[in-house]
């Protein structure tokens, strides 16, 4: 039988919804030639394992397992560039999706008539009770709105992670796509030149069948992030703003714990006792430490979440490499400021220069040593 679509299943821990998918992947697609490509992010629970399994019994089931790669964009460019299927779709494995839309979708895109169709969970006849989540509706919709002005494409639902294209218009963009963030189909419409024309169908969008959803608090924080990778990341590098961005709340921690220190916590008490300079050092550690604990924490919380330190052993070893990174970039800080000065700069301007090369020298040992490999 011709290999007519191909369906990417992004997965981090959905061992337990597969077997039952690819079943249903398999009643809805009866007479369609297909394959189902499970890019899984190296799921502790072992998707990657049950993948290759159903795969020892299906030739149509086929596994990416990424290593030291995670995030559902990035995840859907790589199994979308994988199908050898002119039509591919992506959908979610929990089972929130309804593989019944597939052949419809399947005819709108093979008529010629539509280069994009997706699943709108705010349709006209489309459905969200059984999700059972009315906080996420309204966070869904707010995005959605969102979501329009920056595409200039009217959807009930652009933040549909359920859609289905011709291969040969994603491949043609896929290396324009930013692959950051959480849904792929807002990259497709922000990026892809041509206006497409687009099918809706409504979804009934069900409840997660098993396990708990990877949507966790940073999901909005994402959208955002993903929003400013597409617009502005072409000229400085998304990862490289967020740690920035951190480092600059970070100074107004530092300055608030040393004021706290130095006013309310025994300055007096100090300055009467020992040098003024000792008061100051004490503040000066204490708020170095703060400040870099927290710096530390949003980093691995957000500017590195695809990369996210987990349990007490690992953070711990993190935050001491962290430590020893931030020491080595104030001391570049420190030495091209200097220099800068001696050659007769003005000493603001070269102070900002050994702010800029501290921090590219932080991010860069950090993004190594601390959330990366040796």
């Amino acid at each position: 039988m011709t290999l007519r679509l191909g369906v990417v299943l992004p997965t981090y821990n959905e061992r337990g919804n597969l077997r039952t998918m690819v079943e249903r992947l398999d009643k809805a697609l009866t007479g369609i030639g297909w394959e189902v490509i499970v890019v899984d992010d190296n799921s502790p629970d072992g998707t990657a394992d049950e993948a290759r399994s159903l795969a020892q019994e299906d030739s149509r089931v086929r596994v990416i397992q990424r290593i030291g790669r995670r995030g559902l964009s990035s995840a859907a460019i790589e199994g979308m560039c994988a199908t050898a299927a002119p039509v591919v779709a992506v959908m979610d494995a929990d089972h929130q999706h309804d593989p019944a839309l597939l052949p419809g979708m399947l005819a709108a895109i093979e008529s010629g008539d539509y280069d994009l169709a997706y699943a709108s969970r705010f349709a006209e006849g489309a459905s969200t009770e059984a999700w059972g989540r009315p906080d996420r509706v309204k966070a869904s919709n707010l995005a959605n709105r969102i979501a329009n002005k920056v595409t200039g494409v009217e959807l009930t639902d652009p933040m549909s992670g359920f859609f289905m294209l011709p291969t040969r218009i994603l491949r043609a963009d896929a290396h324009r796509l930013s692959g950051v963030g959480f849904k792929i189909l807002l990259d497709i419409l922000a990026t892809v030149d041509a206006p497409l024309r687009i099918k809706e169908f409504p979804l009934n969008f069900a409840a997660r069948a098993d396990g708990e959803s990877k949507l966790d608090r940073t999901v909005v924080f994402e959208f955002l992030v993903g929003l400013y990778d597409k617009w502005l990341g072409r000229w400085i590098p998304t990862r490289f703003a967020l740690f920035g961005t951190i480092g600059g709340l970070g100074v107004v921690v530092h300055m608030a714990v040393l004021a706290v220190v130095l006013n309310l916590f025994g300055a007096k008490f100090l300055v009467s006792h020992y040098p003024k300079e000792v008061a100051f050092i004490a503040g000066q550690t204490t708020a170095a430490l703060v400040a870099m604990t927290f710096n530390f924490v949003l980093n691995n919380e957000l500017t590195y979440a695809d990369k996210r330190l987990r349990g007490f052993g690992p953070l711990i070893a993190g935050w001491a490499r962290f430590a020893l990174t931030c020491a080595f970039g104030l001391l570049a800080n420190i030495g091209a400021a200097t220099a800068l000065v001696r050659l007769g700069f003005h000493p603001y301007p070269a102070a900002l220069v050994g702010i800029v090369l501290g921090s590219v020298w932080n991010f860069a040992l950090s993004s190594k040593f601390v959330w990366g490999k040796y």
